[in-house]
């Protein structure tokens, strides 16, 4: 577990791997007075911040354009499927045409590993560069936001909590920035519960991870479970038997959900596939963190972007 050491300013944010603990910390901090009613219109009067989406979005694209409104920016919205991309721009291109309108600030999703570190890498110096993730890899501010929901719900002492991670750690880039958030913010046990086809094998994801392929005895005494979505789209066939006997075997519902802590909370990153990996009377009840998860977005982001650019 990684102790607190000294934060350190950001050029861009393209994973939580490595990120000091302090400097997550410090954008929690400001990520909570956000959520508590913090507004900034005059941070980013100016600036102008694109939306550079090469891969569908719900949450994301919406809570980082309406945080960039938030802190006053500009913002301009990319689509792939309308835009020169379709006439054979590359990403690089593309980028450095929206920078030469004078764009500051880019906020990029792309489905192949590593697409958005080679942006930054080939990014003018003043410009800024968010992962808003990127193929299986990084999903930072979804890790900040899960942090940030997390500790509101059990307080920022990690160290005496034991987390559960269920289901596809394999396809899921949530996942990744979860686990390296958690560890470096001392959690106390990180369990891992998913059949053996739908987890990584030697690349470190699972350092520090108690791993087990029993849910029922995985939920024993936890006190948050985080489920994760079925990655069909990045997932070969044969992975899964069948939906429903996934749901049978890693499948939250409400009896299983006793198992854990009496005050245990769910949370899920987003898009739900209802009845697969969670049951309705989960996802909607009194212990499901869901939709918290989706309004700490919009404050998440905004640190993130006044921390950037601001």
């Amino acid at each position: 577990m990684s102790a607190p050491g000294p934060a350190m300013p950001l050029a861009h944010l393209l994973t939580l791997d490595g990120v000091p603990r302090a400097t997550l910390e410090s954008l929690l901090d400001r990520a909570q007075s956000f959520a508590e009613g913090g507004d900034r219109r005059d941070c980013l009067a100016g600036t102008a911040v694109c939306t550079l989406f090469f891969e569908p979005s719900t949450r994301t694209r919406l809570s980082f354009q309406l945080a960039a409104q938030r802190l006053g920016a500009d913002v301009l919205s990319f689509d792939a499927s309308t835009s020169s991309t379709s006439k054979g721009e590359t990403a690089i291109d593309t980028l450095h045409t929206i920078e030469a309108m004078g764009v500051r600030g880019f906020i990029v999703r792309h489905k192949l590993d590593g697409a958005v570190a080679e942006l930054a890498a080939r990014a003018g110096a003043d410009t800024r560069v968010v992962n808003a993730g990127d193929g299986r890899s990084a999903h930072p501010t979804q890790g900040l936001l899960d942090m940030l929901t997390l500790r509101q719900a059990k307080g920022a002492d990690f160290s005496r909590l034991k987390v559960l991670m269920v289901g596809d750690v394999k396809h899921s880039r949530v996942a990744r920035s979860d686990l390296q958030a958690l560890r470096a913010l001392g959690v106390g046990e990180l369990r891992v519960c998913g059949p053996s086809s739908l987890l990584p094998v030697d690349d470190g994801t699972l350092a520090g991870c108690r791993v087990l392929d029993d849910l029922d005895a995985a939920l024993e005494g936890v006190d948050a479970v985080m489920m994760l979505r079925l990655q069909r789209e990045r997932m070969d066939d044969g992975l899964v038997d069948s939906l429903d006997d996934y749901h049978r075997d890693y499948g939250l519902t409400a009896i299983r959900l006793r198992r854990a802590a009496p005050d245990a909370v769910v949370m899920h990153p987003g898009p739900i596939n209802r009845g697969v990996e969670i049951t309705d009377e989960v996802a909607d009840g009194p212990q499901s963190l869901i939709l918290r998860q989706v309004a700490n977005g919009v404050a998440v982001r905004m640190a993130v972007l006044e921390a950037l650019l601001g």
